[in-house]
């Protein structure tokens, strides 16, 4: 079963319990610093992991709830998968209750669970109460239809429950992209006497591995990976959904700071101009207007810039989406699809939040042309519509793809060139197009499925090619597959013999728990050179299970070690190759079974079948009664 991993939010008014709850959950007391002791609430970020069932792996962020710690909460719940909104079911929905259930939504967040806590303070009737509230708080967002479970964190009373919720809710989640460019944002920066920097965070997107060359931006900072932790738990890589700490190697800890992301290639825009859509909080709040400065949270960056309004001069509540642009004072690392948050500075409070459609934003007259191009932007440039159709149906043709983009030929042909040259797509002979991310992922399940069939089935030669095809059609078109498998040998990750298909570096060998009985039997069957037992008789008394003699059997025919000579007997090489020479060396270009006879002095009854399995090997020819030697292999 593959692994999942998730990030999960905590978050709810000062002092609901999310603290409680999470050591509840994890037995990790997430406040660390001496302050959060002391002051009784969470400053910074806590993290704690979470294991559940069916391979499902989560980290539990803990942010704070204080109004004035709004900063680290937005940094917090960047990339989480799944909230649990904290009530208490002393107070109920608080202010910070609801400026976090705005931020949630503004941020994409698609699944939540209302976890009641402190419910040992109040009677069924006050509980009632409070639940009825926060269902009317909820009924107007995507969190309408959200599970509840009441709970009391210091007895343990609904934990169980909320845990099996958290499951539920897990299994039915969309995790993230392993098989893209790495993307690392950073929230935490801290140095560890003798290891020198670790940065923290949760991986967006992509797979991150030890010893990997990384780079730091938006300052292009080259790095190097030199150990990761996921937890406090060493590990060789860290994937998508997994919160981790990275020991970075070639940096000072005074050149990284919080915002700064962490990535593996050169995929990423570096911009201070981001065209946006942008939807309001649902109460009044002070106008903005034209060019005011707002403060931006997107990913785990605070950026301060200048909002620009193409048409009207001053932004109040309104329902409707609102496409403008947003200029920074300094750049950050962005992608189209990120979600963000729009505060205004002075006075404190959020203006709204929602996504970019443009990364790299230019100049634009004000009116309704620049604002019907923005709603082009916001469908998709035609690279982006190339990308949604290839993710989905993973292998198109043009014809396919001109008929899921209706896009023109002419842009089409222009754009898949441009994607293939870039790496973002690969062109399939006769078959179409594919994402590259696809191939990569394809790769990974192949190579894994070999390592498993290698480990189960150590002294076969491979796995079947048709085999291996089979296995994954379910969830890939076939002619990928064949194209994959093709490139990999191209790329000598795996290697072909006949119809068998391995790793390259992989060779047939005996078991490990089995390698002294087996090669006990192998030595025996050399010692007894062609006066051998019946196959089945080298193993009375052997606890050699049947499934693994059969498999010894496969492998010593397969990799030469032992030929058959009948039906139920095998003899050694060793035996056949003296045998072979001393017939070659003793006879001219053709021979009988008298003179074999003569030169080997073997009976009847192992001649015939060795003249035989000679005919089989290609090393003579029969005819009639007369034997001729085939020219050297």
């Amino acid at each position: 079963m593959e692994e999942r991993y998730f990030t999960i939010g905590m978050a709810g008014h000062i002092d609901h319990g999310k603290t409680s709850l999470t050591k509840a959950l994890t037995n990790v007391d997430t406040d660390r610093l001496k302050e959060e002791k002391e002051r009784g609430i969470s400053i910074e970020l806590g993290y704690a992991p979470l294991q559940l069932e069916n391979g499902v792996f989560a980290s539990i962020v803990d942010v704070p709830g204080h109004e004035r710690f709004i900063r680290q909460m937005i940094a917090g719940v960047a990339g989480i998968d799944l909230v649990i909104l904290v009530v208490a079911a002393d107070e109920g929905i608080m202010p910070q209750t609801e400026e976090h259930l705005e931020i949630l939504q503004f941020l994409g967040v698609k699944r939540c669970i209302v976890a009641i806590s402190k419910i040992d303070r109040v009677d069924e009737v006050m509980l009632e109460l409070v639940m009825d509230d926060i269902k009317e708080r909820l009924s107007g967002t995507v969190f309408h239809g959200a599970p509840y479970v009441t709970l009391d964190s210091l007895s343990g009373s609904g934990v169980d429950e909320l845990k099996q919720t958290i499951l539920t809710e897990l299994n039915t989640a969309e995790f993230r992209d392993a098989y893209g460019s790495f993307r690392l944002p950073i929230d935490q920066v801290f140095s560890v006497q003798g290891q020198g920097t670790v940065v923290r965070g949760t991986v967006y997107e992509g797979v991150v591995r030890k010893a990997a060359q990384l780079l730091i931006l938006p300052g292009e900072i080259p790095v190097k990976a030199r150990q990761i932790q996921v937890h406090h738990e060493e590990r060789e890589q860290a994937r998508a959904g997994q919160r981790t700490a990275i020991n970075l190697g070639g940096i000072d800890r005074t050149a990284v700071k919080r915002g700064d992301v962490l990535v593996d290639s050169e995929n990423f825009l570096v911009t201070d101009t981001l065209d946006v859509a942008l939807q309001v909080i649902g109460r009044k709040f002070t106008p903005l207007k034209q060019r005011t400065a707002v403060k931006v949270h997107i990913g785990t960056s605070e950026v301060m810039g200048k909002i620009v309004f193409f048409d009207r001069k001053e932004l109040e509540q309104t329902p409707d989406e609102v496409l403008c642009q947003i200029r920074l004072d300094e750049k950050i690392v962005v992608r189209r699809g990120d979600r963000f948050i729009l505060r205004r500075p002075s006075p404190m409070e959020t203006i709204g939040g929602g996504w970019v459609i443009q990364p790299t934003g230019g100049k634009y007259r004000f009116g309704t042309e620049t604002i019907e191009m923005l709603r082009q932007y916001q469908q998709g440039t035609p690279q982006d519509l190339v990308a949604d159709a290839l993710n989905k149906y993973q292998l198109l043709d043009e014809q396919q793809l001109m008929q899921q983009t209706s896009l023109d030929a002419g842009i089409l042909k222009t754009v898949l060139g441009e994607g293939v040259a870039s790496g973002l797509w690969m062109e399939i002979p006769r078959q179409g197009y594919s994402l590259s991310k696809t191939f990569i992922k394809i790769k990974d399940e192949f190579l894994e499925r070999l390592r498993e069939f290698h480990e189960e089935f150590p002294m076969r030669t491979g796995m079947g090619k048709a085999e291996m095809i089979q296995s994954a059609s379910g969830a890939y078109p076939k002619p990928l597959l064949e194209y994959s498998l093709n490139l990999l040998g191209e790329q000598q990750e795996i290697k072909r013999t006949g119809q068998f298909v391995a790793i390259a570096h992989f060779q047939p060998h005996l078991p490990k728990k089995w390698r002294a009985r087996m090669e006990q039997v192998i030595v025996a069957l050399e010692k007894d050179g062609f006066q051998v037992k019946k196959w089945e008789e080298y193993f009375l008394g052997s606890p050699l299970p049947k499934m693994e003699i059969a498999e010894l059997t496969v492998y010593l025919l397969e990799t030469s070690q032992a030929y058959r000579l009948k039906e139920d007997t095998l003899i050694h090489r060793t035996a056949f190759q003296e045998a072979f020479q001393l017939l070659k060396n003793n006879t001219g270009s053709s021979f009988d079974l008298k003179q074999a006879k003569d030169i080997l002095n073997l009976s009847r009854k192992y001649m015939i079948p060795f003249l035989e399995l000679l005919d089989e090997q290609n090393y003579t020819r029969r005819a009639e009664d007369q034997r001729y030697w085939m020219e050297e292999k």
